[in-house]
């Protein structure tokens, strides 16, 4: 499983008002592990970026003279993301630059050349109702060390994406997926493999961690307004 974790910087907020992508940073996991095989470019936007993007992500407009449009490198890009999974925070943002960039290139979006988008933003709202979702509020609630963030920088942030999603996703690991596996189903594609093949361990909670999972059940009930159906479901058992 390839996935592509990536990040972009712009001269402002709005695509279709001319604002452009000034950086483009990705990184790799494959089967969940870093691979180094990063992608990373500044981008001569042929503008100047606003005050206030300047203020967050800090690249000068002087800095970005010499550096190659987004034309000359988006066949290296494409080529880098081509059939993998991407996993961008909040993604309708960066699509929107992505698209319009191809667009003007004569190209299709980024869609076409993907196997599917995920948006951690969308992750983190159903998983944490309530709360600051932004990358930095995760790195803080996930316990991912991001005290060298102290301006955006699109490879920074991808990678500190990178932890953010496996730790949002732990647990959620396809086990003894197969790539020759035979059975498929009718469908989606998704391959079946028979589990009766294998001896799995069952390892029953602790104390401990019972206890732990009732307190996330308990924060979880307060932040929805008691919606939690874990909760519901053992009131009406009682």
């Amino acid at each position: 499983m390839r996935q592509i974790i990536l990040d972009t910087e712009t001269t402002g907020l709005s695509a279709e008002t001319g604002d452009r992508i000034i950086e483009i940073g990705c990184v790799e996991l494959l089967n969940r592990k870093l691979t180094r095989n990063n992608f990373h470019h500044y981008v001569n936007p042929e503008r100047d970026s606003h005050e206030d993007a300047l203020k967050v992500h800090g690249i000068s407009n002087e800095f970005l003279r010499d550096k190659p449009l987004f034309a000359h490198i988006a066949d290296e890009l494409l080529a880098y993301i081509e059939g993998a999974e991407l996993i961008i925070h909040n993604a309708p943002f960066d699509l929107a630059f992505l698209n319009k960039e191809l667009e003007r290139l004569g190209k299709g979006p980024i869609t076409e050349f993907v196997a599917g988008i995920t948006d951690t933003l969308a992750m983190a709202k159903d998983m944490f109702p309530g709360k600051r979702n932004s990358l930095d509020a995760l790195c803080d609630r996930l316990e991912v060390d991001n005290s060298g963030r102290t301006l955006h920088g699109a490879l920074l942030d991808a990678e500190l994406l990178a932890d953010v999603y496996i730790n949002m996703t732990r647990g959620q690991d396809a086990l003894l997926i197969d790539a020759h596996a035979t059975g498929t189903a009718e469908e989606g594609g998704v391959s079946l493999i028979d589990l009766r093949q294998f001896d799995l361990p069952v390892i029953q909670a602790s104390e401990q961690e019972c206890a732990a999972h009732d307190e996330v059940l308990k924060q979880m009930d307060k932040a929805s307004g008691g919606k939690v159906v874990f909760r519901s479901l053992e009131n009406s058992v009682a």
